[in-house]
This record gives structure tokens, sequence and C-alpha cells, in this order.
């Protein structure tokens, strides 16, 4: 939004988002936070309220008539908008956010270039899955990879303001929807009993989302060393980020925030057992996190699914906390999957912004 301004002053927004969108100059139809849920268990009891939001949202879209429909992420809620955009107009429609046809699913790209006529990509490896099915795709990179850090002065004031000093600083990021962090916390709690016993100066801190802070404080009442929840997305957060020593975090997008901060991470995740049972019979990869993939390495350690067990994910802990090679392996990972993603290029912001006005 901000590089569509920049390139046309004079746009205008309307849909949905979330208060950084609306900030930004966006009214939203609806709270965005209704549409965060992930897993078939966990949508089924929500589906007849996301049709109604589906519907309600394409109508508006059809009655606004706008030059371009960009849908970001959340296919299962933005392609069914757009199918029945497509279906009833000729309105242009751009997805931010390829699928991960490469990950499980191929066949979502043909239904996809049913309904979307141009994607925008955030990995550089994902133009020629949606281009083989005729859809325009462009890379216009990461924002993860020319987003600002926290200055090493930040990062001593951090450190101070928390009472760490000197000592071993964890990370600990059980998720960002209130599903996830409720069946993750108890797990990270139990995995980082042994590291605190071990290394009883260290000290846990726990960014969270503003939705979900409550939640965390409370679940993370009783993990071991007193965890200092930090609630937000501020500076404060990027700060954290760059002082930690070793991060345990779900798995998505924050291994890339936590590569771009240079942290070295081990990656935890499960999920319902319904879900769980599907995604071990599609996955076409051996490892989901980003990292990993976009540096074609396997450098950060990942514990999925039934792997997700607090002594394992304990020892994995350790090990980066002392183990120099561990920590240079990832280090280098995370130097090359920035360096891939567009670090040091134009804003992503601005390409995407481009993409989007040349196709028009």
């Amino acid at each position: 939004m901000r590089g569509l301004r920049q390139l046309c002053p004079k746009v205008r927004f309307c849909g949905v988002g979330g208060p950084l969108m609306q900030a930004a100059g966006l009214e939203s139809l609806f709270p965005m936070e209704e549409l965060s849920v992930m897993g078939l268990a966990e949508v089924l009891p929500r589906y007849r309220h996301l049709m109604r939001r589906i519907r309600q949202c394409a109508q508006a879209i059809l009655d606004e008539s706008p030059d371009a429909l960009v849908t970001i992420d959340s296919p299962d809620f933005s392609l069914r908008v757009a199918r029945r955009v497509k279906a009833a107009s000729r309105i242009r429609t751009v997805h931010y956010v390829a699928p991960t046809v490469w990950a499980w699913r191929p066949r979502r790209a043909v239904r996809m270039a049913e309904v979307i006529d141009h994607v925008l990509a955030l990995f550089p490896f994902e133009p020629p899955y949606m281009e083989a099915e005729g859809m325009r795709c462009d890379f216009v990179g990461h924002p993860v990879a020319t987003r600002p850090q926290a200055s090493s002065q930040d990062v001593a004031r951090f450190r101070a303001d928390h009472g760490v000093g000197d000592a071993p600083l964890l990370l600990a990021l059980p998720g960002s929807r209130m599903g996830e962090v409720t069946r993750l916390a108890p797990v990270f709690g139990a995995a980082l009993h042994p590291v605190l016993a071990r290394y009883p100066q260290a000290r846990i801190v726990v960014p969270s989302p503003a939705p979900v802070a409550d939640t965390v404080a409370r679940l993370v009442r009783n993990w071991p060393g007193a965890p200092v929840v930090l609630r937000g997305q501020g500076m404060e957060k990027g700060a954290a980020f760059r002082a930690a020593d070793v991060a345990l975090a779900a798995s998505g997008t924050v291994s890339l925030e936590l590569a771009a901060a240079g942290t070295p991470m081990v990656i935890a995740y499960d999920m319902n057992w319904l879900t769980r049972q599907i995604l071990a019979r599609i996955l076409r990869i051996d490892t989901v996190t980003l990292v990993n993939i976009v540096s074609e390495t396997r450098a950060v350690p990942e514990f999925l699914g039934e792997r997700c067990q607090p002594a394992q994910i304990a020892g994995a802990l350790g090990a980066l906390l002392e183990d120099p090679a561990a920590r240079s392996a990832q280090a280098t990972a995370a130097q090359i999957t920035m360096q891939r993603l567009g670090q040091g290029g134009e804003d992503p912001g601005v390409r995407a912004a481009r993409a989007v006005l040349n196709g028009l």
C-alpha cells in the first residue's frame, strides 16, 4: 500500500485488513482477526460464518468495481473471494504470496489460474510454478530482507532494561494465533526446563502479538525463569530478536525474521491430530522451515508433529548454545537466505506496487 501510494499518490483502498493497513488508509469491512484460523478441525466450526464473510467481501468488491483486486495470502479465503469476483466481472486479480505448491498440493496452481491473473512471489524459485499454469508471476522480494534491524545500542539497552546483562537470553515464540499458542506453550515450557537447569542465570523473553499477549502471559506463568512477555510488534521486539542467543519458535515466517536478526533457532510445531495425519500424507518436502528451503541447507533443526517433544527440543537448544559449528552453519544459511530474498535491493513493497501497476 505504501508502494502504491508512492508511485500513484491518488490511489484509494478498500477491502479487509489489520491495524497497519487501516493506518495506511484502508477502511476494513470487518476485523481481519476473524480469518486467523488454520487447520481443518479449526475451520469447520466457523465454516458458515467464513462463507458469509466471503460473500460479503466479494459483493463489496463488485459494488466498488476497482482497477485491481489484490488478495494477500490466506488462499482458502482469498481465492474463494476472487472466484466470485471473476465470475461476475472482468476485474484484474492479483494474488500476493504464491501458494506453496512446491511443498504440498501442487494442483493448487492449476485451480488458482482459473481466477488469478497475476501473482506476486516472495521467493525467487516460485515464478516458474505459476507461469507454467499461465499466470504472470513476478518475484518482488520478501519484506523481512529489507526491514531495518535493531542497532547494537538498542540491543544493549534491551539487555540492561530487562536485567539480562551478559546472561544467556532465550527467545520463545509459540505462535501468533490463539490456537497454536495454546497448543505449543506447554511444550515450549517443558522444553525450556532442562535448558534453564543447565543455565540457571539465563532469561526467557516471549514477544507476543497484542491480540494474544494476555493468553501468552497466562500460559507461560508456570514456565521456568519468570519469562518476560513483550506485547506488540515494535522496536522492542526487534531488539529482543537481535539480543537473543538462541530462539525456540513455531514454524512460519518468524524463522525469516530470526534469520534477518542473525539469531540461531530451533523450530517446533504441532497441530490437531486430524490435520497432522492429512499433512503427513501430502507434504512433498523434507523440511518446512523457510530458512532451510531458501538456503538449500538443513542448518535449522525442526521438530514437527509427533517429533514435537520437549526432550528432543531441549537437546537441540542446548547444542546451539554450546556448539560453535552449529551456530556458524545457521549464520551462513541465514546470510544466504537474506541475499536471495532481496537484501540490499529495492523495497519489496515498491517492487510489488510497480508490478501491480504494470499489469493494469
